[in-house]
């Protein structure tokens, strides 16, 4: 009998050094949160809104801005695109011409003066000039779609262009 008082005695000590330990647990542990935490934490939450506002923000203006690079690019294919049409259009017209000399030279040498052959002579000059005219026209505007980003952007800085002193 003696043993199940001692094991008894024994499990009562445990269970108070339990209890004690669960009260100075209890007093340690603070009664809620922190309030100086929680104003941290609401602080950290609106920062990080912000933030992400700002990524979203930043985001559509990068979209809005690749696509207006990239229609600037399509713009600027194109009109290299119809530059290099009237180049080859000048180069057609100048072997024509070309021909055309050739072929005038020849008949001149044989004294023979062959009117067709000064009227196509002619007429490729003429094509050579209209070609070259268009490839003019071509080059203008684009050194013209490549000057206009430019000058807007001098114009909303409100700087004037180098040489107005």
């Amino acid at each position: 009998m003696s043993d199940i008082e001692e094991l008894q005695r024994r499990i009562t000590a445990a269970m108070d050094q339990v209890a004690f330990g669960l009260d100075k647990m209890a007093a340690a542990a603070p009664a809620g949160p922190d309030p100086d935490t929680l104003a941290k934490l609401e602080e950290e939450r609106t920062a990080n809104a912000q933030l992400q506002e700002r990524v979203r923000g930043l985001r559509v203006k990068h979209d809005t801005e690749i696509s207006s690079l990239r229609t600037q690019v399509e713009e600027g294919n194109a009109r290299m695109a119809q530059l290099d049409i009237e180049l080859q259009r000048v180069r057609r017209a100048n072997s024509q011409l070309t021909d055309a000399c050739a072929a005038l030279r020849d008949a001149n040498a044989e004294g023979v003066g062959e009117p067709h052959l000064i009227n196509k002579a002619m007429l490729a000059e003429l094509e050579a000039l209209r070609a070259a005219r268009a490839a003019d026209v071509a080059e203008a505007a684009v050194i013209l779609a490549s000057l206009e980003p430019l000058v807007e952007a001098a114009a909303a800085n409100g700087t004037t262009p180098q040489g107005d002193a």
